[in-house]
């Protein structure tokens, strides 16, 4: 199997490893900032795709990728890493991971997107859950806050 992994920020191309047990996992480090959903995309495309995903499944994905990616830079500090990962087992899941730095302070102006009309918000969660199978909210002992989906790959 292979592991697609990306890492640190500046660098932009994937890094291929093998790995023993079958998972295949990517991770991309992304700018705090409003190109962050179309970077995320435009990376998590061709892995998505290399694992097997028709492009409808591909479609969901990135869509709910988009969707968690902009509410980490909107609402939360940096930083914001991508983490996508599937099995090659039978359950055909993809789990999309976003990782933030916390909620962003209410001080703390929301620049471009507080910019955008008002009928361009708040759907972000209910696309969210009517294309995951599952989908939640992880905290760690660092105070990194991980937003998850567990999307269908059979």
């Amino acid at each position: 199997m292979t592991t697609t992994t990306i890492s640190p920020a500046d660098r932009q191309q994937p890094v291929l490893r093998s790995v023993a047990t079958g998972e295949r996992v990517f991770g991309l480090p992304l700018e705090h900032g409003p190109l962050a959903p179309a970077t995320a995309r435009h990376a998590a495309r061709p892995v998505l795709e290399s694992w097997g995903l028709d492009d409808e499944q591909v479609y969901d994905a990135l869509l709910v990728i988009s969707e968690l990616v902009t509410n980490a830079v909107v609402h939360a500090l940096p930083p914001v890493v991508l983490h996508l990962h599937t099995t090659a087992d039978e359950a055909g899941q993809v789990q999309v991971h976003v990782s933030d730095g916390g909620p962003r302070p209410a001080t703390t102006a929301v620049g471009w997107a507080a910019r955008r009309p008002e009928d361009e918000h708040g759907r972000g969660e209910a696309i969210i859950t009517t294309l995951a199978g599952h989908a939640g909210t992880d905290c760690d002992t660092d105070g990194l806050i991980d937003h998850w989906a567990t999307l269908d790959a059979a």
